[in-house]
C-alpha cells in the first residue's frame, strides 16, 4: 500500500522550500550591485587618472612625521610609531565597514551608505556616543590594500557611497586608498564624515578628492567646545571657516532625480541640554554666512554616554520643547533645506 504523507509534514516541506527560496533572493539583492547614478562621477577619479591622487596621499603621509593633521598639530612623529594627541600611530586601525542604514535618507537610499569607522579621534568629546571606538582604541590593524578592498566590497554590496567616519586623522591612509581602489573601479561618491574640526590647509588637499562633506557643526561658544571637547578653544571659529571652504568645493546638496546625494554640504548639529551646544547661534551663522538651501540636519538623539553623567548639565536627554526651539529658529532664520526628526 502507497503510504500517503501527512498534510502537517508537507505544509512544513513547503514551507522550508519557500525559506530557502526567500533567503535566496535576499542573498542576490544584498550581494548585486544597485544601479548607480550613470550621469555621475566622482571627483577623485580625475585626480586618480593623473597621479595626482596618489602624490597628495603621499604628501598627507609626509605630515606624519611631525604630525598637523588636525588642528591639534601635536607634532607626533606618527612614523616612528608615537601616538598622537588622537591616540593614532601611523598603523591602520578600523573598527568596523558595513552598509549603514542609519544615516541620513539621501545618502542610504536602498543599498545603505558604505561606512567605514575609522578608530581614534582628535576632539574627544566627553558625552561621545562610539567613545569605544574613537577613545577607547576599538579596532583592528589594516593595511592600506585592505582598505581599498573594503571600499570595492561596499560598492558590490550595493552601497550608494563611501562614508568615511572619523578620517581626519587617517587622511594620508584614504587618499592613497581610494586611488588602488579607483584602479580596480570604485566609482561611488566619497562622503567626509567629520567632527568639523577641520585645518583649512588639509581640506584643499582634498579638493576635487571628496564629492559629500558630512560634518557636525557642534558648538558655537568656545568655552563649551574647551570644557566638552579637551580643550578645544578654537572649535567654532574652526569649524566656520572649514564649513566655508567646504562649501566651496562641493557646494549644496541636492538630491538627484533618485532622491540620492551624491555631491555637496551636508551639516550637521546635535541638539544638546539646557542649550551647551548654542544652537540658535550655529543656526544663526549658517543662515546668515551659507546659502539659505544648505543642507541641515537637527538632530534630537543626544543621549548622555561615557563621561557625560560627570557633568550633570548634559546628563539628561533634550526636552521636546528644546528640539521645537531648535526647528522654530531654523524656520523664523529662512533656513529651507532642513531634515527634522520625525518628519
Amino acid at each position: 500500500m502507497k503510504r500517503v504523507k501527512s498534510t502537517s509534514k508537507t505544509i512544513l516541506e513547503f514551507s522550508l522550500i519557500f525559506i530557502f527560496l526567500c533567503v535566496g533572493c535576499i542573498q542576490k539583492e544584498i550581494t548585486t550591485p544597485l544601479e548607480t547614478n550613470p550621469d555621475f562621477e566622482p571627483a577623485y577619479l580625475k585626480l586618480h587618472r593623473t597621479g595626482e591622487l596618489k602624490k597628495r596621499g603621499e604628501e598627507l603621509w609626509n605630515m606624519m612625521k611631525s604630525c598637523k593633521l588636525c588642528p591639534r598639530t601635536c607634532g607626533a612623529n606618527r612614523l616612528k610609531g608615537e601616538k598622537g594627541f588622537c591616540g593614532a600611530t601611523s598603523q591602520l586601525v578600523i573598527s568596523s565597514y558595513h552598509p549603514h542604514f542609519g544615516e541620513e535618507r539621501p545618502l542610504v537610499g536602498k543599498g545603505g551608505s558604505g561606512a567605514i569607522f575609522f578608530t581614534h579621534c582628535g576632539l574627544k568629546c566627553v558625552f561621545c556616543i562610539n567613545w569605544e571606538i574613537s577613545q577607547g582604541g576599538a579596532g583592528k590593524q589594516t593595511s592600506i590594500e585592505d582598505l581599498a578592498d573594503m571600499m570595492l566590497n561596499l560598492q558590490k554590496l550595493g552601497c550608494h557611497n563611501i562614508n568615511l567616519v572619523t578620517p581626519t586623522h587617517y587622511s594620508a591612509h584614504i587618499i592613497l586608498a581610494v586611488d588602488i581602489a579607483a584602479g580596480k573601479g570604485l566609482r561611488p561618491p566619497l562622503v567626509y564624515n567629520t567632527c568639523g574640526w577641520e585645518r583649512l590647509e588639509i581640506l584643499k588637499m582634498l579638493d576635487g578628492i571628496v564629492d559629500i562633506y558630512l560634518p557636525d557643526f557642534k558648538y558655537s561658544d568656545a568655552n563649551m567646545a574647551a570644557k566638552y571637547s579637551s580643550g578645544s578653544t578654537g572649535y567654532p571659529e574652526i569649524t566656520k571657516e572649514a564649513l566655508l571652504e567646504m562649501h566651496r568645493q562641493v557646494g549644496v546638496a541636492k538630491p538627484a532625480k533618485d532622491g540620492l546625494i551624491y555631491k555637496g554640504l551636508m551639516i550637521r548639529h546635535l541638539v544638546m541640554p539646557n542649550n551647551v551646544s548654542g544652537t540658535k547661534e550655529v543656526i544663526k551663522w549658517i543662515a546668515e554666512n551659507l546659502p539659505k538651501d544648505t543642507y541641515l540636519n537637527i538632530m534630537s538623539q543626544y543621549r548622555p554616554m561615557y563621561k557625560a553623567f560627570e557633568y550633570p548639565e548634559i546628563s539628561r536627554r533634550i526636552t521636546r520643547q528644546e528640539y521645537e526651539e531648535a526647528v522654530r529658529d531654523a524656520k523664523e532664520l529662512g533656513l529651507t533645506n532642513l531634515d527634522i526628526q520625525g518628519d
